[in-house]
């Protein structure tokens, strides 16, 4: 069997073997451009990736996309008292004073926000004399208890209670659509910087025993998920010592353990290094493909350690059995691993 099998890999086997040293160095050096690359390696997500942008229906939506209210790319603020409800001095104040901030966020598509006081969130009554409204905050607002009451009739008559106001009076919320593309650097907006910036200029600002700010949307979503990526690293890290541990509780041998996760190590890093060079960064709702290259490189490793320890058995020595193995495994591995690439 090693004999027909060699006939179909003898020139690659040549090539390998007969220039090992050439070829390690080769792989070290690899592995050290890729490592640096991969220690570059960013997290990178967009509302775009989720959605099929080649589609009639995306392609339309896209094309009237500054007409449109937003997309589906926005966050959502729910400021929520704990004492009493939203007609309230202290809780409008604080209110306005969020919505300040959120308006003057980079990324925010301010034409679009609405809050209880921004201008486009408005009432509007049939009377007899015609249609009336106006803007649910007037501009003659003081805190008074009159103004307040007045705010009370305006939300009551806008038909925002159930949208931005809750039907317990409790909590409003402050709707921004979000732009794909910083305006002020024309660069992709960062969801990482702006889901902390959120923190720090909202909740950490804002948030106290009678005020609860709740933060929804895409953007929140991955920026919590980057932020979660050094647990990932973590749980990374565990994996790699429990795989240690089994495959040394399988072989009984301290090398055939090491090196088969040392080598599945170099394929994650050479995995992170190539996606830097392609101009990619690691999306967070991808963050398990290394641990994927990771086990399917401990699973080859292990089947060609089996395979050189049987042909050692069998009286070849390292250099004998090593070809051996590389000739029973070159055609059903480089077939595993071109079915890897296309999946």
């Amino acid at each position: 069997m090693v004999q027909k099998k060699r006939s179909s890999a003898s020139i690659i086997e040549n090539l390998l073997f007969n220039n090992r040293k050439l070829v390690i160095a080769l792989f070290v050096c690899i592995t050290i451009f890729l490592a640096y690359h991969a220690a570059q390696l960013k997290p990178d997500a967009s509302f775009e990736k989720l959605i099929p942008l080649q589609h009639p229906y995306i392609q339309n939506m896209m094309s009237h996309r500054d007409d449109l209210d937003g997309l589906a790319n926005f966050i959502r603020i729910a400021v929520e008292t704990t004492e009493g409800d939203i007609f309230d001095k202290e809780y409008l104040a604080t209110l306005e004073e969020i919505s300040d901030v959120v308006f003057l966020t980079p990324g925010i598509n301010r034409s679009n926000m609405r809050s209880l006081w921004t201008p486009n969130v408005r009432w509007v009554e049939v009377t007899e004399e015609g249609f009336q409204g106006g803007i649910i905050i007037p501009a003659d607002y003081d805190g008074s208890k009159a103004s307040i009451e007045k705010v009370k009739q305006n939300i009551l008559r806008s038909g925002e209670v159930g949208r931005l106001v809750a039907d317990n009076f409790k909590s409003t919320i402050i709707y921004a659509p979000l732009y794909g593309i910083n305006p002020e650097t024309n660069a992709p907006l960062d969801y990482h910087k702006f889901s902390q910036r959120l923190e720090r200029d909202i909740r950490d600002k804002f948030q106290d025993k009678k005020i609860k700010i709740h933060i929804v949307g895409f953007a929140k979503k991955v920026g919590d998920l980057i932020d979660g990526a050094k647990q990932i690293a973590i749980f990374f890290v565990m994996a790699f010592f429990i795989t240690a541990i089994l495959l040394f509780l399988y072989s009984r041998c301290i090398k055939g353990t090491l090196i088969p996760l040392f080598c599945s190590l170099v394929a994650v890093i050479w995995e992170l290094g190539l996606l830097r060079l392609l101009g990619f960064g690691l999306d967070p709702y991808s963050i398990l493909v290394p641990f994927l290259v990771f086990a399917i490189a401990v699973s080859h490793g292990v089947q060609i350690m089996n395979t050189l320890t049987l042909e050692r058995i069998k009286g070849a020595d390292n250099l004998t059995a090593a070809r051996n193995t590389f000739a029973i495994l070159y055609v059903p591995g480089m077939i595993a691993l071109i079915s890897d690439a296309i999946g």
